[in-house]
């Protein structure tokens, strides 16, 4: 089911988007140009999703296969390498909330602060140079305009999603006894929000308790 769910995921992403470049107008006046850019953003924020399960194996039970899907998943959602996320990612769980966990920001709470902060942390130049080609790969075929509104902003605004519910909401202070030794509180909505705000990832208290659990299942952990 994992593999099914990550396929999926990568081929909406995938055909949304070239369905944008070649076919959508950018129209500043139009409902639908700006629907079609959140349903970009949250299929970008799925790509990413369906990397963090592969880094705890959730994917696929065949090693080769889930880790294959993860490299695919974070390379597409921005040009990462997903071996290096896994050793970032294994520090916040070992450490989540404190100043070894490479998501936390001890100096400041700040929402704008601490993304910035967040962000600085896993950008590589190499990544930068990968995104720097694709952009001028895809220029030969579509519009400067188009690869910046369907593919260049969605990938940005996905980014504030996935800290926002990931990252800012679950480990920001106070970090109450109720929190547990995780450091991590999880949404108070129901299923449907949880699901349309970040696929389950709000469930974060339920993510650093049950790491094996894939974000299709946590809404099941939740009490």
């Amino acid at each position: 089911m994992g593999i099914i769910i990550a396929i999926t995921i990568i081929l909406a992403w995938t055909i949304h988007l070239f369905y944008l470049l070649a076919m959508v107008e950018i129209n500043f006046l139009s409902p639908v140009f700006y629907i079609h850019i959140f349903v970009q953003t949250y299929f970008f924020t799925g790509l990413f999703i369906t990397g963090h399960d592969a880094m705890h194996g959730t994917v696929a039970r065949n090693r080769f296969v889930n880790q294959a899907i993860g490299y695919i998943s974070v390379f597409l959602y921005a040009g990462m390498w997903y071996r290096a996320l896994i050793r970032y990612h294994g520090m916040h769980h070992m450490y989540p909330g404190t100043e070894k966990d490479p998501d936390y920001s001890v100096r400041s709470q700040n929402f704008f602060a601490w993304w910035f902060r967040f962000m600085i942390h896993y950008v590589t130049w190499i990544q930068l140079v990968i995104m720097a080609i694709l952009y001028n790969i895809l220029k030969i075929w579509f519009t400067d305009w188009s690869i910046i509104f369907f593919w260049v902003i969605p990938a940005v605004l996905s980014t504030f999603q996935l800290f926002y519910f990931g990252t800012f909401l679950p480990h920001r202070l106070p970090h109450t006894s109720q929190m547990g030794p995780h450091r991590a509180r999880t949404l108070k909505k129901s299923h449907l929000a949880a699901m349309l705000s970040c696929y389950f990832f709000g469930y974060h208290r339920e993510h650093h308790e049950s790491p094996r659990t894939p974000w299709w299942k946590l809404y099941q952990l939740k009490s």
